[in-house]
């Protein structure tokens, strides 16, 4: 299994099951994984803020996390706008932006860029993927982050070659068993914290 695959399954396995895409040479086998994984609706849009305004809509309207796929840097500039509103309102969206292979990052080609720092402003949680065996983790991760109430902005930068190379695994269980588990603690702990002190009204009705 390649790493893309393992993140797809994660997608999967975590309740992430759209991903809205405007792909491009470097997240080809995403995209060939997206394709070849049952269960996963990947939507093909024409511009990237389509991409992010659509996952932030996603959320807004289900509450639950959506998965974006943008290419590079300026791809995921295309989409700032729309992921900072996201931010903003609290929108729960799994960001995945494609990166160079990492031997290649070296050589500055023209659409190389600061992508993490393209992508902090806009995102509660941004990471790059390091090998293909992390992608999994990672994008477990990303899920958590994109979960943790009321809902955040997660961006994963998956360079080429974490995706292409094999030997990946996907998703630890226990991972979103966890995630689960605390969810349900800070529920239980906002409502405690909601709860005043009730108060009974009663009528005496003269005879």
């Amino acid at each position: 299994m390649n790493g893309a695959e393992s993140l797809v399954r994660t997608l999967l396995k975590g309740g992430v099951d759209v991903c809205f895409t405007n792909p491009g040479t470097s997240e080809m086998h995403f995209v060939a994984a997206l394709d070849q994984i049952p269960g996963m609706r990947s939507i093909l849009v024409l511009f990237e803020g389509v991409a992010s305004g659509a996952a932030d809509g996603y959320y807004r309207m289900g509450g639950k996390p959506a998965s974006t796929l943008l290419h590079l840097g300026p791809g995921l500039g295309n989409a700032i706008a729309n992921l900072h509103n996201a931010k903003k309102a609290g929108s729960g969206v799994v960001n995945i932006v494609g990166e160079h292979a990492i031997a290649h990052i070296a050589l500055d080609a023209p659409l190389t860029s600061d992508i993490e720092g393209i992508a902090r402003p806009v995102s509660h949680w941004v990471h790059t993927s390091g090998n293909a065996t992390e992608v999994g983790s990672d994008g477990a991760q990303a899920i958590v982050s994109a979960r943790t109430p009321p809902g955040q902005v997660a961006t994963l930068i998956l360079p080429g070659d974490t995706a292409w190379n094999e030997g990946a695994s996907w998703l630890i269980r226990c991972q979103f068993q966890r995630e689960r588990a605390c969810r349900r603690r800070q529920s239980m702990r906002r409502r405690r914290r909601c709860a005043g002190p009730t108060v009974f009204y009663c009528w005496v009705v003269p005879p």
